[in-house]
């Protein structure tokens, strides 16, 4: 794979110079475009070889575009902020919106790669990681922002030339470090391990751009260009974008609607033992968040359910057993414009808990599956892949150590209407009702359909689903409040 990239390839000064003017004047007219259209992301991968001229590739990019629209990303040792989360949580953080390009030196390739170079992981490890890379992103790629990956080479002589030439010269001497040298002391074993994520990564949607590092003039005229024609190639692109989303007819799911329609929805608890037990549960709950194990852990309660499910007042029997400083609760509405120019889990991403933490969703990334579906906000294709990017994304804070606990309410249709006109009539509750909710429970057949594909498909064993039997509040409160403790029991 890296054969044509030692072949020693050259350009001339004054053909490097004819060419630059033209690219560079080419490339603004690409970025302002994009920035106009507002229409996909692009993100720049930078990654290769120790001194085949990445830091420099960087520069001269912010030298030639307009660094208002471009944001460059370095990433080195994670951070304590960033050691508290997944992996993959301080480049999910930083993905640049619709209209604008990020450059990523040293990204989500550099550590799976460097740990197998040290013998720090197993080829099969090394694997697990390439395969959860190629599927973020195919995630990427599908929510439709352009993915460029350059890999800058040069062979083992090239190497040891280019950095002797930098330590020598005292204006460079700065570039090169002892772990430069580190690394080139294990070129084969790098080369071995690189061209393999390369291979396994190289795909029709976000190919690897193999560049020989040598030349500096042929190195930034083949980034420039490949950067330059696929921008061009994505805002010329005259195919009409799809409009509204078409859902097919939903066919009832005989199976899977059993999953809520054989709930038995007439449990109750007394007065009495409700103020009992929840004094009980709550005590529970904040001796375990107390509890020194839990600092190496974390906390994501996911709610959702039919409208007037009792969700809020579920959340507001937990958050008392909570230290204030410890947890946060995000309510999920309609997306921001700053949120939908992102891929549609970043909104997500950026609000999880670092160690010791608790967050708790009233709603949440399941909205893609639910009203997006329902509503025809997403495409049938998007919404049904969601599902299995929800399961990778909860795959991996699961193995992180976060403690994922996910509660569906369900409350009977003759209910749910009962609430909706005591909230109309109750003064203080009329803020709880909206038209909104009159035309969703219209679609009280589809959300069922929805919700019980929902639960089918993304209830695994890092991640399981409880149903909730809502019909009465006290029972409801009760069920999630033991839920919660045995599972960060379970997991202490």
């Amino acid at each position: 794979m890296f054969k044509s990239a030692e072949l020693g390839h050259r350009i001339e000064d004054a053909a490097y110079d004819k060419k630059e003017l033209a690219l560079r004047a080419d490339l603004l007219d690409a970025q302002y475009d994009l920035f106009a259209k507002k229409s996909f992301a692009a993100i720049i991968l930078i990654n290769g070889v120790d001194g085949a001229g990445k830091g420099e590739t960087v520069n001269l990019l912010n030298e030639w575009m307009d660094t208002r629209h471009i944001a460059n990303q370095a990433f080195g040792d994670p951070s304590e902020e960033e050691r508290d989360r997944p992996y993959m949580w301080r480049f999910w953080r930083v993905l640049p919106p619709r209209g604008k390009i990020g450059v990523l030196f040293g990204n989500w390739y550099t550590y799976p790669i460097i740990r197998r170079v040290n013998g720090d992981t197993s080829s099969a490890e090394l694997d697990a990681d390439v395969q959860r890379i190629v599927r973020f992103e195919r995630m990427l790629c599908d929510e439709g922002v352009l993915l460029l990956k350059f890999w800058f080479h040069l062979s083992k002589k090239a190497q040891k030339k280019r950095l002797t030439s930098l330590e020598k010269d005292p204006r460079t001497r700065w570039r090169v470090t002892k772990q430069d040298w580190r690394g080139f002391e294990r070129y084969g074993k790098f080369r071995k391990v690189s061209e393999r994520v390369l291979r396994q990564t190289s795909t029709g949607d976000a190919p690897w751009v193999v560049v020989e590092g040598l030349d500096a003039n042929y190195r930034n005229l083949t980034v420039g260009t490949v950067i330059l024609e696929s921008l061009r190639r994505r805002l010329d692109d005259k195919k009409a974008a799809p409009t509204a989303a078409h859902v097919p007819p939903l066919t009832p799911a005989i199976d899977n609607l059993r999953l809520l329609r054989t709930l038995n929805l007439r449990q109750t608890v007394s007065k009495e033992r409700y103020k009992k037990e929840l004094e009980s549960r709550q005590r529970d709950l904040s001796r375990l968040c107390r509890d020194s194990k839990f600092k190496k852990r974390s906390v994501v309660a996911v709610f959702e359910g039919s409208d007037a499910a009792g969700k809020g007042g579920a959340i507001r029997r937990i958050t008392p057993a909570l230290d204030a400083r410890q947890y946060q609760v995000i309510q999920i509405a309609a997306p921001t414009e700053e949120e939908r120019v992102q891929p549609y889990l970043w909104r997500f991403w950026r609000h999880l808990p670092r160690l010791g933490r608790v967050t708790i969703f009233d709603r949440s990334w399941y909205g893609r599956v639910l009203v997006e579906r329902v509503e025809g906000f997403a495409q049938p294709d998007a919404w049904m892949r969601a599902y299995g990017e929800i399961n990778d994304f909860e795959e991996q804070l699961a193995e992180h150590g976060i403690i994922i606990v996910k509660f569906w309410l369900t409350i009977s249709k003759a209910e749910q209407l009962r609430r909706f006109k005591e909230r109309e009539q109750t003064r203080f509750k009329r803020f709880k009702i909206t038209e909104e909710d009159w035309r969703n429970r219209k679609k009280w057949d589809a959300y069922e359909l929805a919700a019980t594909d929902m639960i089918d498909r993304t209830s695994t064993d890092l991640a399981p689903w409880t149903l909730v039997e809502a019909n009465d509040k006290r029972f409801a409160r009760l069920k999630v409040l033991d839920t919660l403790v045995r599972r960060i029991e379970k997991a202490l």
